[in-house]
């Protein structure tokens, strides 16, 4: 089975800045499941080089920004309340990825600064403006179900277990 519209995928893949240095993985264990074909749940040049691969295959894809997490913009420091973040973490630290809660869903930003109610945070993703290159691997492919299919993405590995 080869990854197709509308096939749920399971891959796992390494990272890597434009020096080479990894700065993000996943494993078997904790793989990355998805609707394929053009559901937005995937970087759009990541999902069309992984277009007509098997169970097995590793791909190897090197996006520049703009088809990554965009270029750096300036003056993006906002002031966010605490209570909208998305973490656990008592120990915030200036430099610290951190996702936050925003009239848009969840997005991901640089901690600047801590205060005691409010952080400041750069919101450009904390991979804005780099060239990354993803080592994937396919784990398995999948029919995805009619509810994934309306639904525009991928219930996970077992389809039977989610809940809406």
């Amino acid at each position: 089975m080869t990854i197709e519209k509308n096939k749920v995928v399971a891959f796992q893949y390494v990272l890597k800045n434009e020096a080479g240095e990894e700065v993000e993985r996943t494993g078997v264990d904790d793989p990355i499941v998805y609707l394929h074909g053009g559901h937005q749940n995937l970087l759009p040049r990541l999902e069309e080089a992984l277009e007509g691969k098997d169970k097995g295959d590793q791909v190897v894809v090197t996006l520049p920004p703009e088809h990554a997490y965009g270029m750096h913009l300036e003056n993006t420091v906002h002031r966010i309340p605490k209570k909208h973040l998305l973490t656990r973490e008592k120990r915030l630290k200036p430099g610290m990825p951190i996702k936050v809660n925003t009239a848009e869903g969840p997005r991901d930003v640089m901690i600047v600064k801590v205060g005691k109610f409010n952080i400041d945070a750069d919101t450009n993703h904390p991979l804005a403006g780099m060239t990354i290159t993803f080592e994937t691997t396919i784990l398995d492919i999948r029919d995805a179900t009619p509810e994934e299919i309306t639904h525009g993405h991928s219930h996970g590995w077992d389809a039977s277990e989610h809940h809406h």
